[in-house]
């Protein structure tokens, strides 16, 4: 073997010694971390807390006789339950109103006669619960089913004031 075989592998050695070194050293580091945190989790007794953090958001009835009552979802009103129609109108109708998408009739009073013909009431249904007809569909409030009533009639009493 040469001199230089000699040196590399003699530097290999120091260099792999040191390696195996290094990793004892940090197992032994990693098992004491370890036995720190354990020992601090059991010092806990209550784990209440924690088992409220993961508990299930909900459960999966398996019982085909269960009676399960459901309680009513109250959403929130739309635009914090504003009655002003022309806002209301130009962030959910106007989209349909001012292209005729969907067969929806512009604000052009020519466009809307046979359906002031037809009356408010009938309107007014129409544009809460949703119309689907020959000349094209309305769907429930604008598509917005967090609008309510009131909002409706007061938007669509906006458009009519409006029609060109």
């Amino acid at each position: 073997m040469s001199d230089q075989d000699s040196i590399f592998f003699r530097n290999f050695s120091i260099l792999l010694a040191a390696l195996v070194v290094l990793t004892i050293v940090l197992i032994l580091f990693g098992i004491s971390i370890q036995n720190n945190l354990v020992a601090n989790v059991q010092g806990e007794a209550d784990r209440s807390s924690i088992q409220k953090l993961i508990k299930p958001v909900a459960e999966v009835n398996t019982d085909p006789n269960a009676i399960v009552e459901v309680a009513p979802v109250a959403m929130a009103a739309a635009f914090d339950g504003s009655l002003d129609g022309q806002m209301i109108y130009d962030n959910v109708c106007m989209a349909c109103h001012t292209t005729g998408a969907g067969g929806a009739p512009k604000l052009i009073a020519a466009e809307w006669e046979t359906r002031i013909a037809q009356g408010d009431a009938a309107m007014l249904k129409n544009a809460i619960e949703g119309y689907t007809g020959e000349k094209g569909m309305m769907p429930a409030k604008g598509g917005r089913l967090d609008l309510t009533d009131e909002q409706v009639k007061v938007t669509v009493e906006f458009m009519l004031a409006n029609l060109k």
